[in-house]
């Protein structure tokens, strides 16, 4: 047999049996007697040429349910996935049994990228020791106690703003409140002044820019190293925010803390509670616990997840809210009297006690998130072999399941009229009548 005919047999074989592998591999939800949307090979149900959003692979899933099984099986390359369809199932998921659910499958390499090693991350007992030690950090308390310190920052982007609109140039509000966004991220979390309204190229907004559009690995390869973890640590180290990232973050919350501890410095914010945690394992209140202490690699990677959670959400919900107000002027009206009034009775301060009565401006806002939701699918691992109630179906260890988000608030069988901006869908009359995972904004 000469060269050429060997390299032919290598090949059909080789083709021959990856065609069988993906062949049996599709086979997996059909075998279970589950709904399935038809893969191909080798993407699955992924896009092979059109560039779509993950909202739209998924939305696609969605639109296909029946109605008579709780979720429709799907293929991410060779991998079995779950897309919820039903409320009930995502109720199931997201709370009733919410510890078989509570890992997200987010890629995370402590190793060689620790910043991504946060809350948001983690999964099994390091998610279970790292939240009970943050979530007496996050109580309404808590907020309460840095809420100056934002109205501080929003006092300095008002100031700045009655300069700006001086002039007779069309403001892009989308910078401006990412600039917002970023100062008061900055100072809360990390605890330094970063003044992006007068300094839009700031380095801490260079750089926080950066985790966010500039990925070390494409959309493909992040996707295989969320479906392959462990080949994506050991064999490629892949990181999940390039090194001058996280060297620049590693570094500011270093130096941050240093200052504090040589100069006895005590602020309102998240750092100072990361640092109580680091120094004592506990909260300095009459019901503080001993939790274990922090790393200063953990102090950075939940000061980072900080960041992540509320620079991008909160400047574009803000942005798509004054969006929509422009778009309804009796909406933005009614908000703005409401405001006055408010302020009114309060001697003019904004406080946290003032935000709390702004019923009208909580329904814009919950209504924003609803049609414009900054997280568009929800991904949770299953932590083991999970039967689904009422159904005889076995989900497996493992397996990926996604809720979809986006699809669900913009489905007109849970919102009439999806696309029409209302905030009267969040009455609490509404609200009581609509399923509790309706809405998952946030």
């Amino acid at each position: 047999m000469d060269w050429l005919s060997l390299i032919l047999w290598l090949v059909i074989g080789t083709i021959s049996i990856t065609f069988l592998f993906f062949k049996k591999r599709y086979a997996y939800w059909k075998d279970r007697g589950v709904e399935y949307v038809q893969p191909t090979i080798p993407l699955g149900n992924l896009p092979f040429r059109r560039k779509l959003h993950f909202k739209e692979i998924t939305g696609n899933i969605y639109d296909r349910k029946s109605g008579k099984s709780p979720f429709l099986g799907a293929f991410f390359f060779a991998t079995p996935a779950v897309v919820a369809t039903d409320l009930d199932f995502v109720q199931t998921v997201l709370i009733k049994d919410f510890s078989t659910f509570h890992g997200r499958g987010v890629y995370v390499n402590e190793v060689d990228d620790p910043i991504s090693a946060h809350m948001f991350s983690l999964d099994g007992e390091k998610w279970k020791s790292l939240r009970a030690k943050l979530s007496p950090t996050f109580t309404s308390g808590k907020m309460k106690f840095m809420f100056p310190t934002v109205v501080e920052v929003a006092d300095r982007f008002n100031a700045n703003l009655v300069d700006l609109t001086k002039g007779n140039g069309t403001l892009e509000m989308k910078d401006l409140l990412a600039r917002f966004t970023t100062d008061v991220i900055g100072t809360c979390a990390f605890g330094i002044e970063c003044n992006s309204m007068k300094t839009p190229d700031s380095e801490f907004r260079r750089y926080g820019s950066k985790a966010f559009d500039d990925p070390p690995h494409s959309t493909l390869f992040q996707l295989l190293g969320s479906i392959y973890p462990n080949i994506a640590r050991k064999y490629f180290h892949m990181r999940v925010f390039k090194k001058e990232v996280s060297d620049f973050f590693m570094d500011t919350v270093r130096e941050t803390i240093a200052f504090r501890e040589e100069n006895n410095v005590r602020r309102n914010d998240f750092m100072d509670l990361l640092i109580q945690l680091k120094n004592g394992g506990s909260l300095e209140d009459e019901h503080s616990k001993k939790l274990g202490k922090l790393t200063l690699e953990e102090v950075t990677a939940q000061a980072f997840l900080f960041f992540l959670a509320g620079f991008e959400t909160s400047s574009t919900t803000m942005m798509f809210a004054l969006y929509e107000l422009s778009l309804n002027p009796d909406i933005q009206e009614n908000a703005r009297q409401e405001i006055e009034e408010i302020l009114n009775k309060h001697d003019g301060k904004i406080s946290y006690e003032s935000v709390k009565e702004m019923v009208l401006i909580d329904k814009i806002i919950s209504e924003t998130l609803r049609k414009y939701p900054p997280v568009v699918n929800l991904i949770r691992k299953c932590a083991q072999d999970f039967k689904v109630p009422n159904h005889d179906v076995i989900i497996e260890k493992d397996t990926t399941v996604v809720i979809p988000a986006y699809s669900i608030q913009h489905d007109p069988e849970i919102y009439e009229n999806p696309e029409v901006f209302d905030p009267e869908r969040f009455s609490p009359e509404q609200v009581k009548n609509r399923h509790p995972v309706a809405f998952l904004g946030f």
